[in-house]
């Protein structure tokens, strides 16, 4: 079952990378005044091209929530980071730029990172923590993906905006676990509840992306939002989601190991020319 996880979560990847690489054309090319707004969303739904990316980044999320009814979250988040690995190949391959020393680095670390979180991972379960644990670490969660709209006007160029987009995505990542656990059981009000909240969540992380990709490089945004979605659902999941690394290999340790592999590759990755470049192909003249 693991490995059919592992499938569902690099197919939901494939697609979020592929929908935000679309998405950003159009985010560059819209006014710098709209950043941390609403208004922003609203004149980028305007654009064909930018609706077409966000449908292929959407149905990602049903990939990514199968992945999770079969495999634990210590499993399917690292495995997230695989659609940067087709970025680069499409980078390479659109745009020309060479698979160097840096990249084949960055690959291997993810490759082999995955590859050991799914050796090291711990059994999947349909349990989490009791709503006050919940309520406190979420609740902390969201209040970083909200901070740059409570100090809009104090620099939006802050890196707050690309931290405030990861720590969206990595909420919904919990969020998305959170549902699978309702699913298992049942309960459709929750999954309801929950759905609503982790739609909401995600808007607001899409307008972080798209107002970072505006006011940074994509070379600073990129490995930020993937660092932190990809890293901190699973250094929660032993506090939220009700998975003990207690009997994992090294107690633990080798799962804490193998995160940091797959966080650095993904940070190295984004910084590639192949990557940033594809992403931040609206640039060119």
């Amino acid at each position: 079952m693991v490995a059919l996880g592992l499938l569902l979560a690099c197919t939901a990847s494939a697609l979020f990378a592929v929908g935000i690489a679309v998405q950003a054309l159009d985010a560059r090319a819209a006014p710098e005044r709209d950043a941390l707004r609403p208004s922003l969303l609203g004149r980028l739904v305007r654009r064909r091209r930018w609706v077409a990316g966000t449908l292929i980044a959407g149905s990602g999320w049903p990939f990514h929530l199968a992945a999770l009814l079969v495999a634990p979250l210590t499993v399917v988040q690292p495995a997230l980071a695989s659609g940067l690995l087709l970025l680069l190949v499409l980078g390479h391959r659109m745009l020309g730029e060479r698979v160097g020393t840096r990249e084949i680095v960055a690959v291997v670390a993810i490759v082999a990172g995955v590859a050991g979180m799914a050796w090291a991972a711990p059994d999947r379960v349909t349990t989490h923590a009791h709503a006050g644990r919940l309520a406190f670490t979420l609740g902390g969660l969201a209040c970083l993906v909200l901070l740059p709209y409570i100090l809009r006007g104090r620099g939006r160029a802050s890196i707050l905006v690309p931290l405030s987009a990861g720590c969206a995505f990595a909420w919904t990542g919990v969020s998305s676990k959170l549902i699978t656990d309702y699913l298992s059981s049942g309960t459709a009000g929750a999954v309801l509840g929950w759905w609503s909240v982790t739609g909401l969540i995600a808007a607001v992380g899409l307008l972080s992306e798209m107002s970072a990709l505006q006011t940074r490089p994509a070379t600073q945004v990129a490995p930020i939002v993937f660092v932190v979605q990809v890293s901190v659902p699973v250094a929660l999941a032993p506090f939220l989601g009700g998975e003990s690394w207690a009997h994992t290999p090294l107690g633990g340790m080798a799962l804490v190991f193998f995160l940091l592999t797959v966080a650095a590759g993904a940070g190295l990755i984004g910084t590639t020319r192949a990557v940033s470049g594809l992403v931040a192909a609206a640039e060119a003249p």
